[in-house]
């Protein structure tokens, strides 16, 4: 708001923009030209006005205004700029987020969420997957380890279920193409630019296909999201500095783990086989492969249970990772659906295949050949909007040290 006496100027702004709005004193009324004159930032007000065309107003018009009421009125100081002009810290902007987001830039960043997960449901609604919704209170760990959050479930214990595994793998026995989108939580102690304990995932799985059907899926859902994005979000593209975003051509490079163990180490790191990659090590891979990229045949030992070892090389499994330069996007393969072998890849990995009593029952029934994959949504985001902090990208994060706002 600028007020300059006779005249005064207020910005109004909602969802879609701003608008000026011009009062000139002599014309609106000493009471009216009070009222505008006294509104400070953030105050939600409601015009009624004339629309004129202006040149140089913002946008090339102005409202001249009839009325205005105060809606309700914001408390200052501010704990941010709603403006930006005024630089915070991000977690001093994730501590009043809801006024951060008044920013157009970091809204700009869930508009394009939004478009992404609309080309998303479309491209696989398409490709003849149906959408379901799995169980988030679960008896027991998906793919063992520590990194459960366990819950109170009456007289029972439960846990917040680390991802839809063996739900989606079981459906492909009715359905045979299934996919949801939805959150699922990890108690990892890992507290860098990329790991959250709250994540929206993204997660198909398939009858009748195996780990190079679904790589292919994988890879022509991106190249579809992209160019969505791209067609749809050219003002949010704009306002985040990603103009120059590119549409990838399909397929991706395919770099199996042996390969990419070799370029690692001739990098100066000496990664055992087997193993995974360190961040230091990816990093070096990365800028090598700066772009989408599968790392395939990865050794079984190093994936879970239900993933199924290649024939002619039982130590190597049919599993791929997705990747953008050094960030791991999304993971998949080939599942077991042999029921003996399951058993037996259970008690590899030190599980107790009673705790897995139902998951195994599915068996019983004709479980076809299938196949799937897993994608972080939020990720992909910051691949899309070139943000390099996953807490950016997600409107209300979850990390070890933050459960609040």
């Amino acid at each position: 708001m600028r007020d300059k006496g006779r005249i005064c100027f207020v910005v109004l702004r909602d969802a879609r923009g701003t608008a000026q709005i011009t009062a000139k004193r002599s014309e609106v009324g000493e009471e009216l030209y009070r009222r505008l004159a006294g509104l400070r930032r953030q105050f939600c007000v409601a015009v009624r006005g004339v629309v004129k065309a202006h040149p140089e107003a913002p946008g090339g018009f102005e409202i001249r205004p009839l009325e205005v009421e105060v809606l309700s009125r914001a408390r200052h100081p501010l704990p941010i700029d709603p403006t930006g002009r005024t630089p915070a810290e991000l977690d001093v902007r994730l501590n009043a987020r809801v006024l951060d987001l008044v920013k157009e830039d970091v809204r700009a960043i869930f508009i394009v969420q939004h478009e992404v997960l609309r080309a998303m449901r479309d491209f696989l609604a398409r490709e003849g997957f149906v959408e379901v919704f799995t169980p988030k209170i679960i008896a027991t760990a998906t793919e063992g380890g520590a990194a459960l959050f366990p819950v109170r479930y009456f007289d029972k214990e439960a846990f917040l279920a680390q991802s839809p595994q063996l739900y989606k793998e079981e459906l492909t026995l009715s359905f045979e193409r299934v996919f949801e989108i939805a959150p699922y939580f990890r108690a990892e102690e890992s507290h860098t630019r990329r790991h959250l304990s709250e994540f929206i995932s993204v997660d198909i799985e398939a009858a009748f296909a195996d780990a190079e059907d679904v790589m292919d899926i994988l890879e022509r859902l991106i190249q579809h999201v992209i160019k969505v994005v791209k067609q749809n979000c050219r003002k949010e593209l704009a306002l985040l500095g990603r103009e120059d975003l590119e549409v990838p051509q399909v397929p991706f490079e395919r770099l199996t783990y042996d390969e990419a163990l070799e370029i690692v180490r001739s990098e100066g790191f000496d990664v055992p086989w087997g193993e995974d990659f360190p961040t230091p090590a990816l990093r070096a891979l990365g800028a090598k492969k700066p772009g989408f990229y599968f790392i395939t045949d990865w050794p079984t030992a190093s994936k879970p249970f239900y993933i199924k070892p290649r024939e002619d090389r039982p130590e190597v499994c049919e599993a791929f990772d997705l990747m953008y330069s050094w960030v791991e996007l999304a993971s998949g393969g080939t599942r077991v659906s042999d029921k003996e072998l399951l058993v037996k890849r259970l008690r590899e990995q030190g599980l107790d295949p009673r705790s897995f009593e139902y998951h195994l029952r599915a068996y019983d029934y004709g479980m076809p050949p299938h196949a799937g994959w897993g994608l972080g949504l939020s990720r992909l985001m910051m691949v899309i909007t070139g943000k390099q902090n996953i807490r950016e990208v997600v409107l209300f994060p979850r990390d070890k040290f933050r459960l609040v706002p």
